[in-house]
């Protein structure tokens, strides 16, 4: 996941398709947010946010769900009240001890 900036003019990423477009010395437009004017440092983020989606989607996908369930359920639903406890796990060479 990166950010490109193209001649000074365009910003684009690597996984999605949604760019921004600079306007004037500080403003930007950003494809999926039209109509507003944004900092450099904004339409990074958005950018970035873009690209976060992209990988969300796939990551929700081998799940079985979208990226938009993934993400409700993620923000919605409670963790459990008591973390699982840490095993101490050890890494065994040769034959399995049992």
């Amino acid at each position: 996941m990166a950010v490109h900036v193209v001649d000074r003019a365009w910003m684009v990423g690597d996984r999605t398709a949604h760019q921004a477009r600079r306007v004037s010395d500080d403003a930007w437009v950003v494809s999926y947010l039209r109509g507003r004017m944004l900092t450099t440092e904004q339409a990074t983020a958005a950018i970035q946010a873009a690209e976060f989606v992209a990988v969300m989607d796939e990551l929700a996908g081998r799940m079985g769900l979208t990226a938009l369930e993934a993400l409700g359920l993620a923000v919605n639903e409670s963790p459990w009240e008591t973390p699982p406890p840490r095993h101490r796990i050890t890494k065994l060479r040769g034959r399995h001890r049992r």
